[in-house]
């Protein structure tokens, strides 16, 4: 969040389950401020339920789930303040790469420089600058990007 301070994002033990099954069980985990944080596992073990309670697209069936010392359990979406990438392809296949990372910050109406400089930071964040520099009809969009850019994995 913009000049926000910086906190830690903490779940005490919770849980959520469909239909009486376990989807996540049992999860406590703190990602610290500032942190590039990947949860990794094999196809059905909750990666996706954890994010979506994360980011509030999902509510725990049990537990509290913290950003620092606000509880934003029952806070919808879009007052969290974090962001997830979706496994699927997500992205707008007409725009380039750097359109797409931008794609927030305009639609949050930053300024130009701002939009610039963030974007160039989440690039080289993730390594993928590169695909940055590509000018004129050699413009890289995110199908000709290869595999740096098919919606392969997740972030809050």
């Amino acid at each position: 969040m913009k000049g926000a301070a910086p906190w830690n994002c903490d779940w005490s033990i919770w849980s959520r389950i469909f239909s009486g099954t376990k989807a996540v069980n049992d999860v406590s985990i703190t990602i610290q401020d500032g942190k590039l944080t990947g949860l990794l596992g094999p196809s059905g073990c909750g990666k996706s339920t954890t994010l979506y309670l994360i980011s509030g697209l999902e509510s725990p069936t049990s537990g509290r789930i913290f950003f620092g010392d606000r509880d934003v359990t029952a806070l919808p979406p879009e007052k969290r303040g974090i962001g997830l990438v979706f496994q699927n392809y997500a992205l707008y296949p007409h725009l380039t790469v750097e359109q797409n990372i931008a794609f927030p910050l305009v639609n949050h109406k930053e300024g130009k420089e701002e939009i610039r400089r963030r974007t160039l930071e989440m690039a080289r964040l993730v390594q993928i600058e590169d695909l940055l520099k590509q000018a004129g009809p050699a413009l890289r969009r995110p199908a000709a990007a290869g595999g740096h850019c098919t919606g392969a994995g997740q972030a809050a």
